[in-house]
């Protein structure tokens, strides 16, 4: 019988549906920004609906592979009384802890802040999770998700840290370079047309993280990593200027709710400092009028979270010293990721 060794394990041996999401070439969108191109990955078209199912899954199931010293998929799935499984999220990370435990049968516990919508709450419902409402932001929730791991209520599953080792992240992070492998076939052979830049939404920096180390010899040169954040939420800006997180000061209310996080990723940061990447902070006005530009010029519908790249790109195409400070012009190619659906 065939077995899968949970330390490699990727998301593609998880779902039934391993297609590579789509490359979307949208013309219109490189006028609107004066640019050769603009390519947009389409991570809507994953399982679970975002591209946190790459990373939560394959963290969950390699924690439980460790605190149970069970080495395959195959034994998790018949063993009884595995650990449950705890995280923070502001809904898409708790979305795939709860779908990794289902996978195994075991149970999961997703804190969530209280500005979460229902409706995201009630997905991790209906796959089995129970929800725990937390007062406060999306960085509280993450301390009570902790603290109820160490009290022995589960495994918690991270997807940040303010370790820089923290191995949970890390595999994490992992998972989501599978969007990296897949752009490896995607991306024009002609080293000429590859993406100059990358303008690349984050909450803690995991994703824009993975973006920055996967895409390594598959950008042409000098390559530019543009992290985009909400302007009430600019924790990564934060964390590169200090060379370590620094907490945001503030609300962190904004309409991009999965981007709603004071204090960034140390493994994240450490990768973008590693591979030089800046940041831009938009308005709110920017982050809602680029989910109805990006749908209105052929890309997927999403949400204010899943195009804050292109508000980044729209910002910085608009603005003439932005555009020189950036090495954007007519030949630029830019790459985006659309990070969820609507």
């Amino acid at each position: 019988m065939k077995t899968t060794p949970l330390h490699h394990i990727q998301t593609s041996a998880l779902l039934d549906d391993d297609s590579p999401t789509a490359l979307l070439d949208l013309p219109g969108l490189a006028a609107a920004a004066r640019v050769r191109r603009v390519l947009v990955k389409a991570e809507n078209q994953r399982p679970l609906g975002n591209f946190k199912v790459l990373g939560g899954m394959v963290a969950a199931l390699r924690a439980l592979a460790r605190a149970t010293d069970i080495q395959t998929l195959e034994e998790l799935q018949v063993t009884a009384h595995l650990p449950g499984l705890i995280c923070a999220s502001d809904g898409n990370h708790g979305l795939a802890v709860t779908a990794a435990a289902e996978r195994v049968g075991t149970r999961a516990a997703i804190y969530l802040p209280v500005g979460v919508s229902a409706n995201r709450a009630e997905r991790i419902r209906q796959l089995g999770g129970e929800v725990i409402w937390v007062q406060g932001s999306y960085d509280e929730a993450v301390l009570q998700a902790a603290a109820a791991a160490a009290s022995g209520a589960g495994l918690l599953v991270p997807d940040t840290s303010e370790d820089i080792n923290d191995i949970a992240v890390n595999d994490v992070m992992d998972g989501y370079s599978l969007i990296c492998t897949e752009l490896q076939q995607q991306l024009p052979t002609d080293a000429a047309q590859r993406p100059s830049h990358l303008f690349i939404q984050a909450g803690v920096g995991g994703l824009a993280a993975a973006m920055a180390q996967g895409l390594r010899g598959n950008m042409r040169e000098p390559r530019r990593l543009i992290v985009v954040e909400p302007v009430s939420a600019a924790c990564v800006a934060l964390a590169l200027q200090a060379g370590h997180p620094v907490y945001a000061k503030g609300d962190l209310q904004t309409s991009a709710q999965m981007l709603s996080c004071g204090l960034a990723s140390a493994p994240a940061v450490a990768v973008l400092l590693q591979h030089q990447a800046s940041a831009i902070s938009v308005s709110e006005t920017q982050l809602q009028a680029a989910v109805s530009i990006m749908q209105n010029h052929g890309g997927p519908a999403s949400t204010a979270s899943g195009c804050a790249g292109l508000a980044g790109l729209l910002h910085v195409a608009a603005d003439t010293g932005l555009r020189a400070n950036y090495g954007l012009d007519e030949e630029s190619c830019v790459l985006l990721v659309v990070s969820e659906g609507a």
